[in-house]
């Protein structure tokens, strides 16, 4: 038995026309029948380091029997030289994550995938605490269970006050060991059981994590990495995602 949370998450690949670019995580969203794959903003475009890509592939299970069976899937990012992505403001300035909808009727009809919904998003009543225990799932620096396309996880801490912008931006902090190529991996937590709403996925998603942060007055020799990375608030996803 695959964990369902395993199957959340896809390796994103990508592509100026023929020409790989670069690694990246995301999963899968689905809300009134519609699907849609999230990531990070800079995945699909990043004007400072001049990241251009016209497309993505994602890899897909397509044998509920052999998950060693895949397929590349590519979604292309124009349609009429415009960007089909959807992207988010807020008073703190541009959000770093993308939302893009997947054509359903384009998937393998055998297709193997779970996807997060709106009953898995924080909902204001209920605390999440400082120093919650947190799963990264992502695909750092490319890497994964190569033979069965599966993700790996990374243990994390909630390490702000969660509900708060973090300097005013629209992110919390974790205090992870991550690594490039997570860009976009869904950020959550563990619920209870008794949540029927979940179903056999009870995780609530708390966040899609984007970058390491650092300090630019760190000595490179004497001061360790700060190993605290922004998750940007998952709740972005119920304006991302609307009709």
């Amino acid at each position: 038995m695959i964990e369902p949370l395993l199957l959340t998450a896809a390796r994103i690949l990508t592509f100026e026309q023929q020409r790989a670019l670069t690694n990246a995580s995301g999963f899968f969203f689905e809300r009134d029948k519609r699907l849609f794959l999230v990531t990070s903003r800079h995945v699909v475009i990043d004007e400072p380091s001049k990241h251009f890509p016209d497309r993505l592939e994602i890899e897909l299970h397509i044998d509920p029997d052999n998950l060693a069976r895949s397929t590349g899937f590519s979604i292309p990012l124009y349609r009429d030289s415009k960007s089909i992505w959807r992207q988010g403001l807020d008073t703190g300035g541009e959000i770093d994550v993308a939302a893009i909808e997947i054509e359903r009727d384009a998937l393998p009809d055998t297709t193997v995938y779970r996807a997060f919904t709106p009953e898995h998003l924080h909902r204001p009543p209920e605390q999440v605490e400082v120093g919650t225990a947190l799963l990264v799932v992502g695909f750092p620096l490319g890497f994964h269970d190569a033979l069965h396309h599966m993700p790996v996880v990374r243990h994390a801490v909630v390490a702000s006050s969660f509900g708060l912008r973090f300097q005013g931006e629209g992110y919390f902090l974790t205090d992870a060991r991550t690594h490039r190529g997570t860009s976009g991996a869904p950020v959550v937590m563990r619920v209870s059981e008794g949540e029927p709403m979940l179903g056999d996925l009870p995780w609530m998603l708390l966040g899609v994590h984007s970058a390491r942060l650092d300090l630019g007055t760190r000595d490179l020799i004497l001061d360790e990495a700060l190993g605290l990375n922004c998750a940007w608030y998952a709740d972005i996803l119920q304006t991302l995602t609307e009709r």
